[in-house]
C-alpha cells in the first residue's frame, strides 16, 4: 500500500509541475478586443525575441504631434522563423508598420497579425487570435511616415 501512495503522490506532483507552465500563457480573447484593430507606423526601440512570444516596442507620432510608446506581441519564435522572419529582421531605429488588434485594458498595447519589416515584405506576425478580420470591426491608424 505504501508504495501505491508513493506513485499516486508523484505522479500528481509531475501532473502539477507541468500545468505550471500552462497556467501563464494567456488567452487572446482574455487580453484583445478583436473588434478594435490597430495600425502602427513608427520606429523600433526595442525587440525581445524569447518564448513564448516576441515583443516589439515601438515609437509612434500621435496626433498632438508627440510621441506614443506602445508594445506589440507577435508570434512564438520558431514560428515566425518559419515565416520568413529572424530575431535579426528587426533592430532599433528601424521603420516599422503593424497591423494588430488592441488590448482591452486600454494601455498602449496590441497582438501583432502582420508586420511590414523594412526591407518592405510583409509577414504574418504569428498572432494567436490569427489573421481575419472581424467583418464589424474598428480600425485606429496611429502614426504616419
Amino acid at each position: 500500500m505504501k508504495l501505491n501512495f508513493g506513485v499516486l503522490a508523484v505522479t500528481g506532483l509531475g501532473l502539477l509541475a507541468a500545468a505550471v507552465p500552462m497556467m501563464a500563457h494567456h488567452s487572446f480573447a482574455a487580453e484583445f478586443d478583436g473588434q478594435k484593430r490597430i495600425e502602427l507606423t513608427g520606429t523600433i526601440t526595442k525587440v525581445e525575441w524569447y518564448n513564448p512570444h516576441i515583443w516589439l516596442y515601438i515609437d509612434a507620432k500621435n496626433d498632438s504631434g508627440g510621441i506614443d510608446k506602445w508594445q506589440c506581441e507577435g508570434g512564438a519564435p520558431n514560428g515566425l522563423t518559419r515565416n520568413g522572419w529572424t530575431k535579426d529582421a528587426l533592430k532599433k531605429g528601424d521603420p516599422i508598420s503593424i497591423s494588430g488588434t488592441l488590448a482591452k485594458d486600454g494601455t498602449k498595447t496590441c497582438n501583432a497579425t502582420q508586420v511590414k519589416l523594412p526591407d518592405g515584405r510583409r509577414v504574418f506576425a504569428g498572432s494567436s487570435g490569427g489573421d481575419t478580420i472581424a467583418p464589424t470591426a474598428t480600425t485606429t491608424t496611429v502614426g504616419k511616415q
